[in-house]
């Protein structure tokens, strides 16, 4: 099925998918010192809403998860602020032109960092509304880590403050966190990027309308360069909600 959407023509059936499942096992990713992810049958005295139980018609499952430990997330700048803004009411287009960039994290000190240089270069000009950044080595381990005090690549803050500057409404990457996890709560790459001065009070020119996609996984099939996103997530009215970013390639 082939679509065309401001010119640009891609294939519907052909579908890019970068988001990484939620799971109740071992091969779930961890972040945040949380434990693995809750999916169970929800029992009611000697009934089990389990189809293979023999007591139930149906599968019935509760499920308990942290959207920004378990997995693929999208945030917005709720987040970090003190007042409560939900990723439901930011985020109310789902389609974006999106540049793809391949980046090795430089070692400073004892951290790997994604610097603005890198970025800049690997942009090579473009100013698409969404920047989906797959951090190098790319081994597929990376779907089932646990992040938890290993300290994993950030951003520099200047590296976020220029995204912001070039215009990128959506940043998506396949860590944790665009912060250090120990950065003893300075968020500096969040709050450059959401342009956010002051999170006990808002300043009107922060980026209501932009996102932050975490956790993500690129796989090596996946070439860099320009794709149409559709950023997918659940209806939550909640500072994040699980996502499922999509691409297409564009045909030339």
């Amino acid at each position: 099925m082939k679509a065309t959407i401001n010119n640009i023509q891609i294939d519907l059936s052909k579908p890019l998918d970068i988001s990484i499942p939620l799971s109740n096992n071992e091969q779930n990713p961890i972040a945040w010192y949380q434990n693995a992810p809750e999916i169970e049958p929800v029992t009611m005295g000697d009934w089990i809403g389990k189809v293979s139980e023999g007591k139930s018609s149906t599968n019935f499952n509760n499920i308990f998860f942290n959207p920004h430990a378990h997995g693929t997330h999208t945030e917005c700048l709720g987040h970090i602020t003190r007042d409560f803004y939900s990723i439901n009411q930011c985020l109310i287009q789902f389609f974006f032109m999106a540049e793809l960039i391949s980046v090795e994290p430089k070692k400073v000190g004892e951290d790997l960092v994604i610097t603005k240089e890198q970025i800049e270069n690997a942009l090579g000009g473009n100013s698409p509304k969404a920047i989906i950044i797959r951090t190098l080595p790319n081994p597929e381990s990376k779907k089932h880590l646990n992040y938890s005090n290993t300290n994993p690549p950030y951003l520099e803050e200047s590296a976020s403050i220029f995204i912001r500057e070039k215009g990128i409404q959506h940043l998506l990457i396949d860590l944790p966190s665009v912060d250090k996890e120990h950065d003893e709560g300075k968020l500096l790459a969040h709050k450059a990027f959401w342009n956010v001065k002051d999170v006990n009070q808002v300043n009107e020119d922060a980026r209501f309308n932009c996102t932050i996609t975490e956790m993500i996984y690129v796989n090596e099939e996946i070439q860099d360069g320009s794709y149409l996103l559709n950023l997918q997530f659940a209806s939550f009215e909640n500072d994040a909600s699980p996502s499922k970013p999509i691409l297409y390639k564009i045909k030339k």
